[in-house]
C-alpha cells in the first residue's frame, strides 16, 4: 500500500467515525437538553413596578444615578426666558449642515407632523387651529423669522415661546436641529431676490457717465 493510499484510507476511517459518533450524540428531541449553569437561564424576574429584595429600598424600578445622561440627550444649561434665548442664539450652532438633503427630508417630516397645526404646512401661520379661534401665530416666513439665529431657534423649540409650547418632549434635539434647516429652505425659497444695484453716475473730465457693469465706485 502507497502511503498516499494509506493517508486516504485513513482520512476515511476518521470520517466515518466522526459521522458514526454524530448519529450517536444526536440530541433526543423528546427531551429537553443539557443545561449549563441553569441559574442564569432561568434567573428570578421582577416586573417594573413589583417589589424586589435585591435593593435596599425594595424597588425594582431604580433612578439613574445622579448626573446620568442618556444617550443622545445632551443637557441645555439654559432657561425658558428670553435673556437665555438671545444667550442661546449666540452659543449654540446647528451641528447639521443647511445643505444636507436628508436633514432637510426628515425635517420636513417633523414640521408637518408637528408644526403645521399651527404654523401651516407654508409656514405662514395659518394652520388649522386658527380656523377654530387659536390666534394665527406669526409667519416663520417674516424677516424677523428670517433673520432669527439657529441658536434662538432651537431654544424656542426646546422651551417655547409666548402661545407656543416646549417641543423637548416630543422633538429629539436632532429632529430639532433638522426642523430649522428644512425651515430654512422654506426661508430661502420665499425670500424675495435682490434687486440690482442700480449704476452710480461716475464724473469724470468729458461729462458724467454711468459706472461699469452697473456698479458702484
Amino acid at each position: 500500500m502507497t502511503p498516499r493510499l494509506a493517508l486516504n484510507s485513513a482520512l476515511f476511517l476518521l470520517l466515518l467515525s466522526l459521522l458514526g459518533f454524530n448519529w450517536w450524540a444526536a440530541p433526543d428531541q423528546s427531551r429537553p437538553n443539557f443545561e449549563f449553569l441553569p441559574q442564569m437561564a432561568h434567573g428570578a424576574r421582577y416586573n417594573a413596578f413589583a417589589a424586589n429584595p435585591n435593593f435596599a429600598d425594595g424597588k425594582t424600578l431604580q433612578a439613574p444615578p445622579p448626573g446620568a445622561i442618556a444617550r443622545g440627550d445632551l443637557p441645555l444649561h439654559y432657561l425658558a426666558t428670553s435673556a437665555d434665548a438671545a444667550r442661546a442664539a449666540e452659543e449654540l450652532h446647528s451641528p447639521i449642515s443647511p445643505d444636507s438633503p436628508r436633514a432637510r427630508v426628515r425635517g420636513e417630516q417633523v414640521f408637518r407632523n408637528f408644526c403645521t397645526p399651527c404654523h401651516g404646512g407654508d409656514a405662514t401661520g395659518m394652520g388649522l387651529v386658527t380656523q377654530r379661534g387659536v390666534p394665527p401665530p406669526p409667519s416663520l416666513l417674516a424677516p424677523h423669522a428670517a433673520q432669527m439665529k439657529d441658536g434662538q431657534l432651537f431654544h424656542i423649540l426646546t422651551y417655547g415661546q409666548n402661545n407656543m409650547a416646549a417641543y423637548a418632549g416630543q422633538i429629539s434635539g436632532e429632529d430639532r436641529w433638522n426642523v430649522i434647516a428644512y425651515l430654512r429652505s422654506l426661508q430661502s425659497a420665499a425670500s424675495p431676490a435682490l434687486a440690482p444695484t442700480p449704476p452710480v453716475p461716475v464724473k469724470t473730465a468729458a461729462g458724467t457717465k454711468p459706472a461699469a457693469n452697473g456698479g458702484s465706485q
